[in-house]
């Protein structure tokens, strides 16, 4: 079977290397093809990447809080771009302060993501998310 394709990244002006590359590693041991975009990307630059890659899903990541601002628009740019209907994830500190994460992953929602994550979320949460969401067998 195809590998199912990922292109991964920390969007914005966030500089945190160090947990991309861990999602990178584990996406990839858990039999996904994965472009790893590293830091500092734009949504441009994902969605460039995702029509190149012909991705199946972006995964955004973000820990320097402004993950709010960063993401907004993301779901409608995808839809212009012709990538209507791909899975949208985001995960990490992806807002400013302590905030209901309830809340939050509501907003995201709201902003057409499929699914967001918590700070602290392990990757094989994630990991199970994509092959459900994908349709991967486990």
């Amino acid at each position: 079977m195809e590998k199912k394709k990922l292109v991964i990244g920390v969007i914005g002006a966030d500089v945190h290397a160090v947990g991309i590359q861990i999602l990178y590693h584990a996406f990839s041991d858990a039999g996904f093809d994965v472009t790893n975009l590293g830091v500092m990307v734009s949504q441009e630059e994902y969605i460039a990447a995702a029509i190149e890659t012909k991705a199946d899903a972006i995964v955004i990541s973000s820990l320097y809080g402004q993950g709010e601002l960063d993401c907004r628009g993301m779901r409608e740019k995808c839809d212009e771009a012709g990538l209507k209907g791909i899975l949208l994830y985001v995960g990490g500190n992806i807002v400013i302060g302590k905030q209901d994460f309830n809340e939050v992953e509501k907003r995201f929602k709201a902003m057409g993501f499929d699914r967001a994550f918590g700070p602290g979320t392990a990757p094989e949460t994630t990991i199970a998310a994509l092959k459900e969401d994908l349709g991967v067998e486990a």
